[in-house]
């Protein structure tokens, strides 16, 4: 197997390839990640060249040493050499040169480290300061590696991978920091895997470095892969090679330490594959885009919020959801003797009393519940004494605490995993124990009336299809399983499941064509897995990994959108997938991130969502002492209108589609189906087309050219209509008397009169200065047009430059006095901006275009008064 950056890992090459001896160390050369050396308790030294993971590996080294020093502790490759490796014996340590295999290049040199300074005590000390962060694992630990740094997902800001050695395992471990994106600050540029130098040049005094590289997806080198041509047979194989080899697809070459680029080997640079480190190949590019990939989830107020609960039972069995939640109440297991679960309406939100509150009283350890989808007041409990008991809530809600069930249902003879109600028929619920059975209960006859048998291990989970035919089951021994109740008792379908042994959950998905497992892998590792639903024999069909965590994902599947929510007891994050049912199968979506971590999620029936808001789920979220609802939206512009590409018809499931009798007797049904449109809105299909907005102005009308006296006439004309007409008359103009019990009403009128008169005095005085700068304007004749082009050449008006450098006359000695001033302290080096400095520059360049013009008109005036 290897790294998914095409890293090899150094444990589980071990166990394919064990030598023949105890092996004491072992190292990966870093300019050739196929080439492996090893040193053994027989006192030899082997190179390994190892094939790809699908060939068979030859059980024959490449090369072979025999220092006969003593026993072999240590080897190392060297850093930045190739072909030169450093084997710690006994008696002393050896540097060998592999290309010439006959004697090392030292030996019996003792090698010591003074600081003449103070030869009493030795050369430093290390202590222990306090650690960044630390994991606690589940296993004994054997031994640690630590991958390259060219192996981490940079995309998420992961800065260190660990392979934890078990008795039985490998488990990565990998430490991230909460950033997104690439950041610069956590990678500096690593060493790349080239070797600087050879073993010759290094021996006669070489010390050049490996070239670093940078670990930004974007700077490294793109290499196109090229076909794998068959390995030819070369003369100079080194002693241990073979013909057979070469037909296995093992590469040779005329050095066991030859360099990458001449290796008969095809390249497994980690710079050849984009995808994440997640053990699983990338999506082809380019990659499908989900409509609901930037869903949000938004936790609602804090009115709709029920606070205040109190002895919350956070020890519930991994098979259970932690609670659950109809339209109209909820249900929390609680941390009371006899089993007890609280019963809190979904009508009465805010705080719970501190006293007692209403519950439904087991008598012993409760497993798992749920509600009835057909009936808000029916609970099932399934107990660790091998009972099911059925409450029955009364009509208006739980006042005190209730104590006799309404049915009790018996026949398992060990602990109950799980309870789930039939999707279409009422009065059908299924259940799963540790005596390896699966049985079928009709409530209405209160009796057993299907055993289903073939299980080997603890069951898991249990979802049925969406048309009531079939059941599934996921179990610890790894296996996948689909039941057809009615016609055996046997499972029909049986296919390889997750190999993990913590828990996995099922859930049938895209029309009841596929089924959706989560779960965890050999290594620990959570994932969700993709069956067909008519072939499980030949596994998953698509998986991707997850996250490392201890806890099982629940799955929440929406038929209408194909979107798969997970969840975990205990986490802050909820995962968010569009299942679809082509390649590449999962599209990732934005995830959900609680401030807390939660306890349970338990979502609602459709009709909850809030469409004119684009809300397409509705769940509940269960804290330490909280339960909160949370709103899953897809951000939309025109939420005007009535989403349609969004809402299908949904299916009314809560609503019965035949009763369990008739089930039993071989009858199918489908659940009707309705529509969430409002009748005040219009679907989105059907709203008028926009004409297209222009976001920028034409460029004629950058390119057009306004003298100075059609941009005064704009300006007085907006402010004219701005300050109104001059010659209306005024309101007080026609008030012949005020009564004094008004005068508070004319009050504010005289004050808005008061702003009008100077308004309009402004006006005056706006138009007197109109007047003359058109006077000025003739008079200046051809300067003001070329002051009006320099304007429109810099892009800066006289008045604005003025500003900016903070001069009043037009004077060569006061510009360039305030230009040097501003100029400096809005220097860069001195924390200044470079867009200020721009600015002053721009500014000096229109006043001195003005003083130009200046110095041109001053003559021709001159030369008209003498005249």
């Amino acid at each position: 197997m290897r790294d998914p950056d095409g890293l090899f890992l150094k444990f589980q090459l071990i166990f394919l390839f064990p030598p023949l001896d105890l092996v004491t160390d072992m190292d990966f050369s870093p300019f050739d990640e196929s080439l492996l050396v090893t040193c053994s308790a027989d006192e030899t030294v082997k190179l390994w060249r190892l094939c790809d993971p699908e060939l068979e590996q030859s059980g024959t080294p490449e090369l072979t040493l025999r220092p006969g020093q003593g026993r072999l502790e240590l080897v190392h490759f060297h850093p930045t050499s190739s072909g030169l490796l450093a084997v710690g014996s006994a008696r002393s340590p050896l540097i060998w040169d592999v290309s010439s295999q006959d004697a090392p290049l030292m030996r019996n040199r003792e090698l010591k480290l003074w600081d003449s300074r103070k030869l009493s005590s030795s050369v430093s000390s290390l202590s222990i300061g306090t650690s960044s962060g630390h994991c606690l694992t589940d296993s004994s630990t054997r031994g640690v590696a630590m991958l390259p740094k060219m192996a981490l997902d940079v995309m998420s800001c992961e800065v260190v991978r660990l392979l934890q050695l078990t008795d039985s395992c490998i488990v990565p471990i990998s430490y991230q920091v909460p950033r997104k994106e690439f950041h610069d600050d956590l990678y500096p540029d690593t060493v790349g895997t080239t070797a600087a130098m050879t073993a010759e040049e290094w021996w006669q005094g070489g010390n050049q470095q490996v070239e670093k590289v940078s670990l930004n997806p974007n700077k490294r080198p793109k290499t196109k892969a090229t076909p794998e041509k068959p390995a030819s047979a070369k003369k100079g194989l080194i002693s241990g090679g073979s013909k057979e080899d070469q037909a296995r697809g093992c590469s040779t070459s005329s050095s066991p330490l030859s360099t990458p680029s001449s290796s008969a080997a095809p390249s497994r640079s980690p710079s050849s594959t984009s995808g994440l480190s997640s053990g699983f190949l990338p999506s082809p590019s380019p990659r499908p885009t989900s409509k609901f990939r930037h869903i949000q989830g938004v936790v609602m107020h804090r009115d709709t919020h029920i606070t205040n609960i109190r002895g919350l039972n956070l020890t519930t069995p991994g098979e259970c959801d932690g609670f659950c939640a109809n339209h109209q109440r909820v249900a929390v297991p609680l941390a009371i003797a006899g089993g007890q679960i609280a019963i809190v309406e979904r009508s009465q939100p805010g705080r719970l009393p501190d006293t007692a509150v209403p519950t439904v009283q087991n008598s012993g350890n409760v497993a798992d519940f749920c509600w009835d989808p057909f009936d808000p007041r029916r609970l099932a409990v399934a107990g660790e004494d091998a009972k099911i008991r059925v409450w029955k809530v009364p009509e208006g809600g739980l006042k005190g605490t209730l104590t006799e069930p309404e049915l009790i249902l018996q026949g398992h003879t060990e602990k109950i995993y799980s309870v789930k109600f039939h999707p279409l028929a009422s009065g059908l619920l299924v259940s799963s124990s540790y005596d390896l059975s699966v049985r079928l209960w009709d409530l209405d006859r209160g009796e057993q009336v299907k055993l289903l048998t073939g299980h080997e291990d603890q069951v898991f989970g249990m979802a049925w299809s969406p048309d009531g035919k079939l059941l599934a089951t996921v179990c610890k021994d790894a296996k996948v399983r689909i039941y057809d109740p009615r016609k055996s008792t046997a499972p029909v379908q049986e296919g390889a499941g997750p190999e993990g042994h913590r828990g996995a959950r099922v859930v049938w998905v895209c029309d009841g064509k596929y089924l959706l497992v989560s779960g965890f892998d050999s290594l620990s590792e959570r994932g969700i897995y993709l069956y067909s639903a008519d072939s499980l024999s030949s596994g998953a069909i698509a998986s991707i990994p997850i996250s490392i965590s201890p806890s099982t994902l629940i799955p929440f599947y929406d038929p209408d959108t194909g979107v798969v929510i997970l969840s975990g007891k205990g986490e802050n994050r909820v995962y968010i997938y569009e299942i679809v049912p082509e390649e590449p199968y999962f599209i990732e979506c934005s995830s959900f991130t609680s401030s807390e971590p939660h306890k349970g999620f338990a979502f609602l029936r459709k009709t909850e969502c809030n469409v004119r808001d684009v809300e397409v789920a509705v769940g509940l979220m269960l804290t330490k002492t909280t339960i909160e609802p949370v709103a899953f939206k897809v951000p939309r512009v025109k939420k005007e209108f009535f989403q349609d590409d969004v809402y299908t018809d949904t299916a009314m499931w809560w609503e019965p589609a035949l009763t369990a009798s008739a089930w039993l007797s071989g009858s199918n049904g489908q659940h009707k189906k309705m529509s969430l449109k409002p009748k005040d809105m219009t679907p989105v299909s059907e709203a008028p087309k926009e004409a297209p907005v222009r976001k920028y102005l034409p460029s004629s009308v950058y390119l057009e050219e306004k003298t100075d006296e059609q941009k005064k006439e704009e300006l007085l004309s907006a402010m004219v209509a701005k300050l109104g007409n001059m010659d209306d008359p005024l309101p007080q103009e026609s008030f012949e008397g005020v009564d004094e019990d008004e005068w508070a009403k004319y009050l504010a009128q005289i004050i808005v009169m008061g702003a009008q008169v100077v308004g309009r005095a402004f006006a005056r005085a706006l138009q007197q200065e109109f007047a003359a700068s058109q006077a000025a304007a003739r008079a200046r004749g051809s300067a003001g047009q070329q002051s009006a082009a320099a304007s429109s050449i810099t892009g800066m008006s006289l008045q604005e430059a003025q500003q900016i450098l903070n001069v009043t006359k037009l004077t060569p000695e006061e510009i360039e006095k305030n230009y040097e001033h501003l100029f400096k302290v809005n220097d860069k080096s001195v924390g200044g901006s470079f867009y200020l400095q721009s600015k002053v520059v721009r500014a000096k360049e229109r006043l001195d275009e003005e003083l130009s013009i200046q110095s041109q008109e001053n003559p021709q005036s001159q030369q008209k008064k003498e005249t």
